[in-house]
């Protein structure tokens, strides 16, 4: 999302958008399909920013917010460019080109709020930001008896961290996905809070990850780099890349779970 952010702003910010069309009316999550046509139509985009799992669009009137979730796509593409199927969303844009959302099961969904808090409130802290240190995170940690895995995924524990990252990062800390997250030591908390920053770092710089099933591409349609360093995310039954054992796989909250046996002991 982040990846995605920064694509935007660089096309967006001091566009106009000059019309919409929405062909899924139901990823419009606020105001109704008639009302948001009207509403941002006219607007000026002033900055692309995101939180969590959301981009944000500031607008000169209100705040466009987008959640991908499983399958979303945000495409910025010529307007003559031929729509398929699974486009649910379009923005016209005063420069001939188009915002396009592209979503082929249909779970995001977009809003137009006065306020980006009516959605965004809850959502805990972002673990890249630069005040968000490791005493945060132990604060964050306290009182919480939880599993690791689940609540890494938890957007009010902290926000944006998504099922491949937390799988990565509990394997660079060594931690099983399983261990309660009151049985951490010091050092391991630090281990972990440490993996996450550098393993977000790292698929920062890799813009993202992009699997078999094609689900992620960037602004342009690009697809990411950083698959080709996961460690254990679908590597079921592949050597683990520290000590050669299987990688096995779990599901935990209906999400599936990759680890190590040997390097995360539970």
């Amino acid at each position: 999302m982040q990846t995605i952010a920064d694509d935007l702003r660089g096309q967006l910010v001091g566009r106009r958008i000059t019309g919409a069309q929405i062909n899924w009316p139901r990823t419009v999550a606020e105001p109704d399909a008639i009302q948001f046509v009207s509403r941002v139509t006219g607007l000026r985009i002033l900055q692309v920013s995101r939180r969590g799992k959301y981009i944000v669009i500031e607008l000169e009137r209100g705040h466009l917010l987008i959640h991908l979730r499983m399958s979303g796509q945000l495409q910025i593409v010529p307007q003559e460019q031929r729509l398929d199927v699974h486009i649910r969303v379009v923005f016209d844009l005063d420069d001939g080109c188009q915002m396009r959302f592209r979503d082929t099961r249909k779970f995001g969904r977009i809003w137009l709020v006065a306020d980006p808090q009516e959605v965004l409130v809850g959502l805990g802290p972002e673990p890249l930001d630069d005040g968000f240190g490791l005493g945060d995170f132990r604060r964050q940690l306290a009182h919480r008896s939880g599993r690791l895995k689940p609540l890494l995924l938890n957007q009010r524990f902290l926000a944006g961290l998504g099922n491949i990252y937390a799988d990565e990062a509990l394997f660079a800390a060594r931690l099983h996905p399983l261990r309660k997250a009151d049985s951490l030591t010091l050092a391991e908390q630090a281990d972990l809070y440490k993996a996450i920053r550098a393993v977000l770092n790292d698929a920062l710089k890799g813009r993202g990850t992009t699997l078999s099933d094609g689900g992620y591409s960037d602004a342009s349609g690009r697809a990411g780099t950083y698959q080709s360093q996961l460690a254990v995310y679908r590597r079921t039954g592949e050597p683990c890349p520290r000590c050669r054992s299987p990688i096995e796989r779990i599901v935990l909250g209906g999400r599936s779970t990759h680890y190590c046996p040997v390097c995360q002991p539970e």
